[in-house]
């Protein structure tokens, strides 16, 4: 026996004829350039929003995250939460969307900022991540309204602030708040984009350092004076290469994270930067003749379930300690700038076989389960929320985030709206069995 929902038919049909307003509403998003860094435009997407959802019947509120990294009167860290009460007491569906993009980059052959439309698709920064994933939430949700309004528990959505950097002034904030609280949220769905037929379980850990390396200031003629810190850190990063690099290449996971690639350890360095500071674009002078005294390294090390935050960390320590003791002179500092666990959402969870119902019947197939190289905000409504039941479900190509001319599919994005529209009905409508 299968289990049947009243009206399907017609909430696919009604979501099929909301192609014009998904589109629009996509576009709408992002020709506003919320920009992380500095945080650009949040109150101007948040009242967007505003206007659009208690349009819909929607109580809303807009959430500023005082205190939270980032937060400063010039950019303050906006937040919008939309809930619309069931007549019936019921379980609430949350679907949370970061609003804020990342830098644009070079290399755009469309406006980075326009909603451009060409060949189905819909292009500009954040369309991908996760703009379209956000305006596919609200047509389903706003479909699933009109079709059954007489529905049980309540519907949630949010659009959260400072993924990009941390979440620390979005969805954490709100967990603090206790936003994400088991008692007031069941299932939560986040509309990254993993691929309209996959579901995402969570993701690798990450820890993030700042490395200096200290020397000796003197004039560049006479360096021999001086002890040069870039030098120093010349050697910290030929040991990362000749050590560190192949070691955690050689690390695997069992955790299904994509790409292949990112089954393994990894390491970025962030950044780098030693001796005199960088002048203002219009300076025209050359630089001052002087040995670095200081040289500055970000690491960014993504990390598996089967490593640990102590590991990572001593792993990279030791290195430096073993450079104190064999090279001459060579003095540094380590400092912790962030740290997140590794998320894992158990495959038996509600919201995993809801969903996975879901695009087996919108879809034809069965979904693939995946984890995220990257984090993103499951790991405030894990660790802070305490909420367990949630994962990333949007349409949308993962590797075409932070890209030159990201786009997001319209049909993906009808079809991934089905899906959630799809998963609504299981979660929030009496079931029967035909």
């Amino acid at each position: 026996m299968t289990q049947t929902t009243p009206n399907l038919d017609a909430l696919m049909t009604r979501i099929e004829t909301m192609r014009d307003d998904l589109i629009a509403l996509t576009q709408d998003l992002i020709r506003i350039p919320t920009l992380n860094p500095p945080g650009d435009c949040y109150r101007d997407i948040c009242d967007y929003l505003d206007t659009r959802l208690t349009r819909h019947g929607f109580d809303t509120q807009l959430v500023r995250a005082h205190g939270a990294p980032g937060d400063s009167d010039k950019y303050p860290r906006w937040n919008i939460v939309a809930r619309k009460e069931g007549r019936h007491a019921g379980e609430c569906v949350h679907f949370n969307s970061h609003i804020d993009v990342v830098e644009v980059g070079h290399g755009w052959t469309f406006d980075p900022f326009g909603g451009e439309i060409s060949d189905g698709k819909i292009y500009g920064r954040g369309a991908c991540d996760m703009k379209g994933g956000l305006a596919a939430s609200i047509i389903a949700a706003e479909a699933f309204l009109q079709e059954f309004p007489d529905f049980a528990g309540a519907i949630e959505i949010s659009g959260t602030a400072d993924e990009e950097s941390g979440g620390y002034g979005g969805v954490a904030h709100l967990a603090e708040q206790g936003f994400f609280a088991p008692e007031r949220v069941q299932h939560v769905i986040i509309p990254e984009p993993l691929h309209k037929d996959r579901i995402c379980l969570g993701h690798r850990g990450g820890w993030w350092a700042e490395i200096e390396t200290f020397g000796e200031i003197a004039h560049g003629s006479m360096p021999f004076l001086g002890d040069c810190a870039v030098r120093h850190m010349g050697a910290v990063l030929d040991k990362f290469e000749s050590d560190l690099f192949p070691a955690m290449a050689a690390r695997h996971t069992d955790m299904p994270v994509v790409p292949e690639g990112a089954r393994s350890s990894t390491m970025n360095i962030n950044s780098i930067h030693g001796g005199q500071p960088e002048q203002d674009p219009d300076y025209t002078g050359l630089p001052a003749h002087c040995v670095p005294d200081s040289c500055r390294i970000v690491i960014d090390r993504r990390y598996l379930a089967e490593e640990t935050h102590a590991g990572v960390s001593g792993e990279v320590e030791s290195i430096l300690r073993d450079l104190e003791k064999s090279r001459e002179n060579f003095r540094f500092a380590m400092r912790e700038i962030n740290h997140v666990a590794p998320s894992m959402t158990d495959r038996n969870a509600p919201v995993v076989s809801t969903v996975d119902r879901s695009i087996t019947e919108i879809l034809g197939k069965s979904p693939e389960y995946v984890a995220s190289p990257g984090t993103y905000d499951q790991k405030h409504i894990d660790r802070i929320g305490k909420l367990k039941n949630c994962i990333a479900y949007g349409p949308g190509i993962l590797e075409l985030a932070h890209k030159p001319d990201e786009y997001i599919g319209i049909d993906d994005m009808i079809d991934s709206a089905k899906v959630m529209a799809h998963s609504l009905t299981q979660l929030l409508l009496p079931q029967g069995d035909d």
